[in-house]
């Protein structure tokens, strides 16, 4: 278990460095015009942080709401189990159990 556990994470790990290698390769930029590339450079930089930040937040809340979905269909199937063991006087009655 612990080596699949290891590979996925591996994986992971790999996927990310090469996510990253691609952007970082896009940033250097050897023109002349360095006024110019900068600019260019900061605002696509600005705009990766903040889609990634989106990513980020639409993550948070997508766990958030599961982890309230899980409690929700937990306190559901509770309440059924404690219907299914609640007394029922009227079938004891009607088994002849209780008068």
């Amino acid at each position: 278990m612990a080596e699949i556990s290891r590979s996925r994470s591996v994986r992971f790990l790999l996927l990310f460095a090469s996510v990253y290698l691609q952007f970082t390769s896009g940033f250097s930029d050897d023109s002349k015009n360095s006024d110019n590339s900068s600019k260019t450079n900061s605002n696509t930089a600005a705009i990766i942080v903040i889609v990634l930040c989106r990513f980020v937040a639409v993550g948070l809340i997508s766990f958030f709401l599961f982890k309230l979905w899980q409690r929700k269909k937990r306190d559901e199937q509770y309440a059924r189990l404690l219907k299914l063991f609640e007394e029922d006087d009227e079938l004891e009655f009607e088994l002849g159990l209780r008068e």
